[in-house]
């Protein structure tokens, strides 16, 4: 039996365009269990080869000088091509220029895997507004630049009192290609009075900030719109009843958005559920985790210390270990601080808080060829500097596999 010597195998290459076959040495491997110093990283084929301690002599393409070498980081859930699209109100971007700025923040964030977020409703709360129009613009922007320098895919997100929003999910994913892994699908219901607004006041602060209302006029609307809403429960029962259909099916992954019970995760696992997204509150959390979903919460939330709408501190569930996996929300770069915030307050290891925002999240895309350093991999890379507060992070490689 023979044992090959990882070396350096190329001439010259950047940083920004790895080879299918190189090396990185002298790095600290974050492991799924614990960190490796002074390790190298040996990549054939765009997959990770060997993880092992740098033999003395052995040469590497890259000296590593000590950082942090950790899987891209896999984010599950990405609204923030929505700002990207609209910097400020009235300055729309198109949104392929949208895709592509975005596509740097996410690279400069570390994530070499993306769910942005496809809006299927019509909705016009936010600064700017959702509607199905909008949602395929996303999807086709995506399927047009789905193989460069992030792996951006969709999380298709339902209004399950829309109909409009219903019908087009319905053709899209009757449409979608087979790419092996069923789409990711989330079902929302954000009528105030229950779920993420379960205090409707959260609801009417935000139009008062996004939208510049009056007390006055923001309390109008929201009565207005739980009215209209409440009016469309036929919606949402067929809205269910399809997307239990298509999760039992295998045809979908299922995510429920923000539940706030233990009777909302018992509904959505006899639904064919497989994630908790977002659970507002630690019995919704504690529920979901006993019945083996994962759990996913915000970075933001984690970062900040709490929730902006008055729920379940995505902290407080981390020191419970109720958490898997975190998602950006609407941030990039709040994945990293958020996991290496938790490190620094004791409540997680350096593996386990990569795993947060690498392992955990493929995990829940159903992505089981990367978010883990180890032989067999997909080789979507970042080295990082832990710094003496936030993370910095030096470079990121995606695979050419």
């Amino acid at each position: 039996m023979t044992t090959e010597v990882f070396e350096a195998r190329t001439d010259q290459w950047t940083l920004g365009a790895p080879p299918a076959d190189y090396v990185l040495g002298h790095v600290r491997a974050v492991l799924p269990d614990h960190v490796l110093d002074d390790a190298l990283v040996a990549v054939r084929d765009g997959v990770v080869a060997a993880v092992e301690p740098h033999a003395p002599g052995v040469e590497a393409d890259v000296d590593g000088q000590g950082l942090l070498c950790i899987p891209g980081l896999v984010d599950v859930h990405s609204d923030g091509l929505e700002k990207e699209r609209l910097p400020r109100p009235g300055a729309e971007l198109p949104m392929e220029f949208a895709l592509l700025s975005f596509e740097g923040k996410l690279r400069a964030a570390a994530v070499t895997t993306a769910f942005h977020g496809a809006g299927f409703e019509q909705s016009h709360g936010r600064g700017l507004a959702r509607t199905v129009e909008r949602a395929h613009d996303v999807c086709h922007a995506v399927d047009e630049r789905s193989a460069n320098l992030v792996d951006h895919r969709i999380l298709y997100r339902l209004d399950v009192r829309s109909p409009e929003g219903l019908q087009a999910l319905q053709s899209r994913i009757a449409e979608a290609s087979d790419a092996g892994v069923a789409p990711l699908v989330s079902h929302e219901d954000h009528t105030p009075g229950q779920g993420q607004y379960a205090d409707r006041s959260y609801y009417e602060r935000y139009l008062m900030g996004v939208r510049g209302l009056s007390e006055q006029e923001a309390a109008e609307h929201v009565t207005n719109l739980i009215s209209e809403r409440d009016g469309r429960l036929g919606v949402r029962e067929d809205a269910m009843a399809w997307l239990g259909e298509q999760a039992r099916a295998g045809r979908i992954r299922l995510l429920g958005h923000d539940p706030a019970s233990a009777q909302e995760i018992g509904e959505l696992v006899e639904r064919g559920g497989s994630v908790a997204e977002f659970p507002t509150t630690v019995e919704a959390a504690r529920e979901a985790r006993e019945r083996g979903l994962p759990v996913v919460m915000g970075a933001p939330n984690v970062l900040r210390g709490g929730s902006h709408n008055g729920n379940a501190s995505g902290r407080d569930l981390v020191a419970l270990g109720l958490v898997t996996a975190l998602a950006s929300d609407y941030l990039p770069s709040g994945l990293l601080a958020a996991a290496f915030a938790l490190v620094d307050d004791g409540l997680v290891t350096l593996s386990e808080a990569i795993g947060l925002v690498t392992s955990g999240p493929a995990a829940v895309a159903g992505l089981d060829d990367r978010g883990r350093l180890e032989p067999g991999r997909r080789a979507d890379l970042a080295l990082i500097a832990a710094g003496p507060r936030w993370p910095v992070v030096h470079t990121t490689l995606v695979s050419k596999a």
